[in-house]
Formats: structure tokens, C-alpha cells, sequence
């Protein structure tokens, strides 16, 4: 049965469902529109200390302050929006259930019944957080719901083939009673590491129903191969068919209700977890995602936001961050400059966002961070006009979860390299990027992207091929680094190329290195086009582009450039010693690059991995810049140029009905670190303290009515097309009409 809601939604045009979305705030749910369509910021809050499962059952020092009417008066006066209230984990229940045992500390009350009533009188919506999957009291009390190895033995985890699914909707349903507002239901992993897959009984018939035999017999890890693929998609619709139940299940009885799932479908989270980046985030209302600087970098903040936007098109996505340091139960509360970077950065990419702030073990609050949660939200909510237009992209990132998967394998981290330096290029440069997605591409929805980014995309279906084939002749541009389009789709070598229209040649070879080098001769056998190289870039030297590497043949093509292979010591021959320190360049072995017009658009195709280069340990600015350059040569007259300090982000956003652009500028303003005593050399990011100062210029194709900028601090001289800034703050915003 299709959701009324869903359908109505996706027959509206992205820009004006994310123009509905964000528009209206206000303190509370609107009777008209569901609450996640007239939030911005809101809060999460759990208790600490039973976390890891297994938790002293007996304790009644835990959670003995953990007060549900007291959480909302807090959230109420940092100017929350609504609150996510913790209710159930793998060992308690935080509410008077008659399926699971209480936080023993609770005594009598029912933090649940205290917050939903105190919310009440201030319209807030209560959103039940309920645990899925974490191993506690309750796996221990129900074992023939647990996860089982091909060995047969318990893996601590519960099966999604079992009759918990069950007792997971009767947990629901009891939550229900309570007069909520939606469920935020966390998470639907199948592990984080190994062993994988799960051989329970129930796993095994509900495989030999849908596959028609049964389950294969893997003792030794993935097989990679046809038998794993089966157990693979087996897993993924496993994780699927038990979101969609709940959901449903929800809504049978009470269709006002939310539901969203805590979804681990992006970098660099991969297959191990059984979710795929489409297939999972559209399972409930809408997606909700985790960022966080200790965890995903300062560059996958923004990152993880459009990589939410791309996965559920048209629908509002929720992103949590969290008050603490390094981690959710850290007990930390980080500087307001810290948290404003973080939250305000989300907002601008479009979503609306959560803090989730994690009690003290006896349940009490932090007063401090409340103080710092109401600046936060009070800023946020004064700004609200400024979130959700629509962006401007100067390129999108092809992320293809089939690579992701038998490319990547069990180190997906290491293909991910390419995705991700990508889009570090194109932050560093100021360049607009939003994320394409293998499962849901189309030429329409490709066509805001005047540039796209193959990023070793290894793995192409016939179907990719012509799409990508179609989006070229039709005026797009494409640019193709390391690998793409030379294995099939079990990741093995493929011995046809099906790519070779598109860019004009056929590999002969690929490098068995990542230490490769790239140079660029001053006197070129064939012609370089004006502007297709950086122009910092000096000509005659032999650059190191760490990455993957294909020794192309040209047949259509402009070859540029040379690729060369490393030098291999005797050691290194003879296998007594690693390659993992580049070694210099040996002897050139095919072109560099390749420049191929077809139709309207155009390839242009890396021999090698500029955006693998520009996130390893061995990035350097040319390498970078070659991709960049790249990317302006194909794009030469963007709607809006961005010139700014590569510790600053930038978002374009554009208002076409009131003919208004939007630049948000977000100041990574952070100091050294020095070395660490273990761990070596990661060194983790310090935290912003305070704004910085920094100058900035927009450069636009159309004229300029009127700039101004939202800080009456930051300084705005118009010239021309031109803007020229002088900012001082974490976020700046400028207006600019057209």
C-alpha cells in the first residue's frame, strides 16, 4: 500500500518540496503538516550507563534523577522544537512497559508518561527513541531470537528472521499508548565487522523461500562470488522487509505517527552494516543520519548532509550531531564557536537537525550545555529564512554502491579514498558539490550537475553506461578517474571495456601501484586546450598522484600528458619489502589524461586518481588543482564564482521566486595539534574556540541588484558582478538579489 504522504510528496519538484520543507518554523507541531515539516533544531536525550548492554540490574544509583518532565522544561527553554526522549535500549525500558525490564534507579515513575504530558502544554512533539539492535538483558533472556553464524554460533546480535520482530512491534505498540508523536528507531545494522550474515534457522528458511535453495554454507568469511552476492542481497532486503514492517506497522494503528530509522548507508559506513545507500533511507518519513567531527571529519559533515539529500529526494532529511567532544557518552560539552560551526554548517546544506545530549549516569543534566543549546537554537531560529532553498552545484560525485561493495570488499575504506578526496578538492577550491547515486540516477537528475565526477566508480552496469552515455550527449560533462568501468559486476577484471565511446580510448593495463606520478611536458606532442590545466601547475615535473592508475590507449581521444610507473627496488621484487612509501617515478607508460568531446559534453578521463591523492596521506595541492581545473574547464561560466581561504566552506542556494541567491560562508577556524601518544600519525582536529577573520570574493554571471550580508560586522563592497568581503565569524550568510 502506498503512503499517501509519500505519494504526494514525490510529485512535487525537489526544489519546492525542499522549499516547503523549511519554511514556517515554529515552537511546536502545526496541526496542519506533520512535526518534521515545521522543525529546524531539536533535541535528542538518553541516559549513560547501560549503553554496552549487560548493565548491573540491581544498581539504583542509574537513572535515579532521569526526568521526563524536567528534560522537556530544559529543551523548552533552550527553544527546542521538539524532543527525541530515550525509551528503550537492549537493556531497560525507560517508561512502565510490561515487555522489558525498567532502569532500576526509576523506582516508580515513568519518564515517558512525565515528558509526554509536561510536552502537552507546550505543543512539543515527543519522539520515542527506541533501540533495535544492541546485545543486553534482553538478547540474554530471548537466545532463540540471536543472530547465528555458519558455525551455528551465537554472534550477540538479534536475528531480523526471528520471532523479534514481533516482539519488536509489541514494544511499539506499548510506546504508542503514550500519545507520541513519532518513533526514532535506532538501528538496523547487521554488525560492524566480522562474521557476517546470520545462519539461524529462521535466516535459512526465509533464504530458501525467496531463493529458491538453500542457504550457502560459508565457514571462511565472504566468498566473493556468486553465492555471496545471493547472501549479500539476501541481508540487504532482510534489513529492508524489517524496516517496512515496523513502519507499517505503526501506521495501522495510528497513521499520525512518524517513523524514522537511524540509517548507516554513507561513507564510510559500507555493506557490513546491510544497508545500501537508497534502498534504506526511504524506508520511514523521512532519513535520519549522524555527523560528527571525532567520527567523520569536518569534511563529512556537510558531506553526510548531501549525501542524506541525494538518498531520499525530494523528502526533508534529519541529521544528529552531539554535544560531547569525541563521542555521544563522553560527558563533554564542546565550545558554543565548536558546536555553531557544526550545526549551523548542517542547516545551510539544507537539513534540520538534532543535538542529542547524554545524561549524567544518576540521569541529571548539564546546565551548561542547556545554556549553550539555547544560544545555538536561538541563532538557528533567527536565521531560519536562510535554510532550505535550493542548492547550486557546479558537480555532483557519482557514488557507486556496487563498488562500494565488490570493489571495496572487507577494506571498503580504501576504494572510498577516491569519493571522498573528491569532494575535499571541490570544498578546499570552493567548488558546489552534491552526491549522484548509482540506485536512483537519471538524466533528469543529473542535469542540475554540469559536471560529474566518476570517482573510480569501478563496477557499471549496460544501464549506467547509457544513462551516463545520454547525460553526455545531451550537454553534461563527465570526468573519470582511476578504475572506472573496467570490472563487472562481481568485481572481477572484465575482459570488455564498455566505456570506450565515451572516453575515446581502451585500458591496455592497469598499474599494480598507487604511488604513481604524472607530468605534464612544456612542449606537448598534441594540443592541451587553453585552461584545461592549473595554472600554479609547473610544466616538466614529475608529480606524485598517489592512487590507482589505467594505461590508456587512445582512439577518439586528445591523450595529455604522461602517466609514469614508481621505481621497485630488489626488495620490493622479490617481496622482502613493502610498498606502502612511494618510491620516485621509473619510465612513463601511456598518457596522463584524456580529452574526448562527444555530442554537447564532454570526458575527460585521469589515467590516474587525483581524488585519491588529494585524501591520502601523500596530498598535494597540484594534485588537487588538477581536478578542480578540470572541473572549471568543463563548467567555465558558473552561476556564482566563490573565492575564499580553504578553511572556509561555501553553500549557493538560489530563491527563484524572489530572485535571490544565498552564499553561506562556515569558518573552520581550529588550532594545531600536536603529536598524540599513541595512534601515530593520526592526530585528531582540535576543537574552534573562537571566529576567525578572513577576506572573500563572489564573482557573478548575472548582475547584481543589491548584496548584503546578515552580520552587520562583515564588511560588502560591490564592484560591477563582483563582491568583496571582509567576514569575521563562524557563519556568514550573504544576500544577494538578481
Amino acid at each position: 500500500m502506498i503512503d499517501r504522504r509519500h505519494f504526494l510528496y514525490g510529485c512535487l519538484s525537489l526544489p519546492l518540496v525542499t522549499s516547503i520543507a523549511h519554511r514556517g518554523w515554529t515552537q511546536g507541531s502545526s496541526a496542519s503538516k506533520p512535526w518534521y515539516r515545521s522543525s529546524l533544531v531539536g533535541m535528542e536525550v538518553g541516559p549513560t550507563g547501560s549503553q554496552f548492554g549487560h548493565s548491573d540490574r540491581s544498581d539504583q544509583r542509574y537513572c535515579k534523577v532521569f526526568n521526563g518532565a524536567e528534560i522537556v522544561e530544559r529543551c523548552v527553554a533552550a527553544k527546542s522544537q521538539y524532543l527525541v526522549m530515550w525509551v528503550r535500549d537492549g537493556d531497560y525500558a525507560y517508561y512502565n512497559s510490561k515487555i522489558l525490564p525498567k532502569a532500576p534507579g526509576l523506582g516508580d515513575r515513568d519518564p515517558l508518561r512525565e515528558a509526554v504530558d509536561e510536552a502537552r502544554k507546550h505543543r512539543l512533539p515527543v519522539i520515542a527513541y527506541c533501540v533495535v539492535q544492541q546485545g543486553g538483558h534482553f538478547l540474554k533472556e530471548h537466545p532463540e531470537w540471536e543472530m547465528r553464524g555458519p558455525d551455528g554460533n551465537p554472534l550477540g546480535r538479534f536475528s531480523y528472521n526471528s520471532g523479534y520482530l514481533q516482539a519488536m512491534k509489541d514494544l511499539l505498540k506499548e510506546q504508542m499508548e503514550y500519545g507520541i508523536d513519532g518513533f526514532h528507531i535506532d538501528m538496523l545494522d547487521q554488525g560492524f565487522g566480522p562474521p557476517y550474515g546470520c545462519w539461524s534457522d529462521g535466516s535459512k528458511a526465509a533464504f530458501e523461500k525467496e531463493v529458491g535453495h538453500p542457504m550457502p554454507d560459508i565457514k571462511h568469511g565472504p566468498s566473493w562470488d556468486a553465492a555471496w552476492d545471493e547472501i549479500l542481497e539476501f541481508r540487504y532486503r532482510t534489513s529492508q522487509r524489517f524496516e517496512r514492517e515496523l513502519a507499517e506497522h505503526v501506521r495501522s494503528i495510528n497513521a499520525n505517527i512518524t517513523v524514522d530509522f537511524n540509517y548507516h548507508g554513507n561513507p564510510p559506513f559500507s555493506w557490513e552494516v546491510g544497508q545500501r545507500p537508497v534502498q534504506h533511507a526511504g524506508n520511514g518519513d523521512f532519513v535520519t543520519g549522524e555527523t560528527g567531527v571525532w567520527g567523520f571529519s569536518a569534511l563529512g559533515v556537510g558531506l553526510n548532509a548531501e549525501f542524506y539529500r541525494a538518498s531520499t529526494p525530494g523528502l526533508p532529511f534529519q541529521v544528529a550531531m552531539q554535544r560531547g567532544v569525541r563521542m555521544y557518552h563522553d560527558q563533554t560539552t564542546r565550545p558554543l564557536a565548536d558546536m555553531r560551526w557544526e550545526l549551523l554548517t548542517l542547516l545551510a546544506h539544507g537539513a534540520f537537525v538534532t543535538m542529542v545530549d547524554k545524561t549524567a549516569f544518576d540521569g541529571s543534566l548539564d546546565p551548561v550545555a542547556y545554556q549553550r543549546f539555547g544560544e545555538l537554537f536561538g541563532e538557528a531560529l533567527r536565521k531560519a529564512e536562510h535554510f532550505g532553498q535550493s542548492p547550486i552545484y557546479d558537480a555532483g560525485l557519482y557514488y557507486s554502491s556496487r563498488s562500494r561493495d565488490w570493489i571495496g570488499k572487507e577494506n571498503p575504506g580504501e576504494w572510498m579514498q577516491s569519493f571522498i578526496g573528491a569532494h575535499k578538492a571541490l570544498r578546499y577550491d570552493q567548488l558546489q558539490c552534491g552526491v549522484v547515486l548509482d540506485e536512483n540516477a537519471s538524466v533528469e537528475s543529473m542535469a542540475q550537475y554540469p559536471v560529474v565526477v566518476l570517482c573510480n566508480a569501478c563496477i557499471l552496469s549496460g544501464r549506467e553506461i547509457e544513462l551516463l552515455q545520454r547525460y553526455v550527449e545531451r550537454g553534461g560533462n563527465l570526468i573519470v578517474t582511476g578504475h572506472t568501468g573496467q570490472f563487472d559486476s562481481l568485481g572481477k577484471a572484465s575482459s570488455t571495456y564498455e566505456l570506450e565511446s565515451l572516453v575515446g580510448a581502451r585500458p591496455v593495463g592497469r598499474l599494480d601501484s598507487i604511488d604513481n606520478w604524472l607530468r605534464f611536458p612544456k612542449a606537448p606532442k598534441t594540443a592541451v586546450p587553453d585552461g584545461l590545466l592549473p595554472s600554479e601547475l609547473p610544466m616538466d615535473w614529475l608529480m606524485l598522484v598517489k592512487g590507482p592508475a589505467t594505461i590508456y590507449e587512445p582512439t577518439t581521444a586528445t591523450p595529455i600528458g604522461e602517466l609514469w610507473k614508481p621505481h621497485r627496488t630488489t626488495r620490493q621484487r622479490e617481496g622482502k619489502e613493502g610498498t606502502e612509501w612511494p618510491m620516485s617515478a621509473d619510465q612513463a607508460v601511456g598518457p596522463a589524461m584524456l580529452y574526448h568531446r562527444l555530442g554537447q559534453g564532454a570526458v575527460i578521463t585521469f589515467a590516474g586518481s587525483p581524488d585519491y591523492a588529494t585524501a591520502s596521506e601523500h596530498s598535494i595541492v597540484e594534485a588537487r588543482k588538477l581536478l578542480t581545473s578540470a572541473i572549471r574547464f568543463l563548467n567555465p561560466k558558473p552561476r556564482v564564482q566563490v573565492k575564499a581561504p580553504t578553511t572556509v566552506q561555501t553553500i549557493v542556494t538560489d530563491d527563484a521566486s524572489s530572485r535571490k541567491l544565498r552564499v553561506h560562508f562556515l569558518a573552520y577556524n581550529s588550532p594545531p595539534q600536536t603529536t598524540p601518544p599513541k595512534g601515530r600519525p593520526m592526530v585528531l582536529p582540535a576543537m574552534i574556540e573562537e571566529a576567525p577573520i578572513y577576506r572573500a570574493q563572489l564573482l557573478l554571471l548575472d548582475p547584481i541588484r543589491s548584496a548584503q550580508a546578515s552580520n552587520p560586522t562583515t564588511r560588502v563592497d560591490i564592484q560591477g558582478k563582483q563582491v568583496e568581503l571582509l567576514v569575521d565569524d563562524i557563519h556568514e550568510v550573504v544576500l544577494i538579489d538578481y
